[in-house]
């Protein structure tokens, strides 16, 4: 029978709780995100992640070393399988925005929602702030 050498994670939960003088509540989560100390972290063991894999090599005690073996994408962090289907739908989404109206009457209601669905998953896949926008995509 064949042996596998099989990586897994769990993410654990570091926070600290700090306070930060600032004009608006944007300002202090722009501070606490670039304050670097973490003297004070605390870990919420009761609110780790569930185990996935990160890796796996055929043989005995064989990670890092050979070919990695492409693990299905069921075994990946639930998080991570979320953000990849993600950029899939935001995919169809923009198909789907540039199709014609079918009905005069709708189409300005669900196109500036999806427009302004498309804005924010263009944002979140850069990394950028959420757009203000018109259509209610929260």
């Amino acid at each position: 029978m064949p042996l596998f050498t099989i990586e897994t994670t769990y993410r654990l939960p570091v926070y600290r709780q700090r306070t930060y003088e600032a004009d608006t509540l944007d300002q202090a989560c722009d501070l606490a995100i670039a304050d670097e100390g973490w003297d004070d972290e605390k870990s919420d063991v009761e609110t780790s992640g569930d185990t996935y894999v990160t890796g796996a090599w055929e043989g005995r005690d064989a990670a890092y070393s050979g070919r990695a073996l492409d693990v299905p994408s069921r075994f990946d962090e639930q998080i991570q399988r979320k953000a990849a289907h993600f950029e899939v739908l935001l995919g169809l989404l923009k198909v789907f925005a540039h199709a014609p109206d079918r009905e005069p009457n709708d189409g300005p209601f669900w196109r500036r929602r999806l427009e302004a669905a498309i804005a924010k998953g263009e944002a979140i896949i850069a990394g950028s702030p959420d757009p203000h926008a018109d259509g209610d995509a929260s």
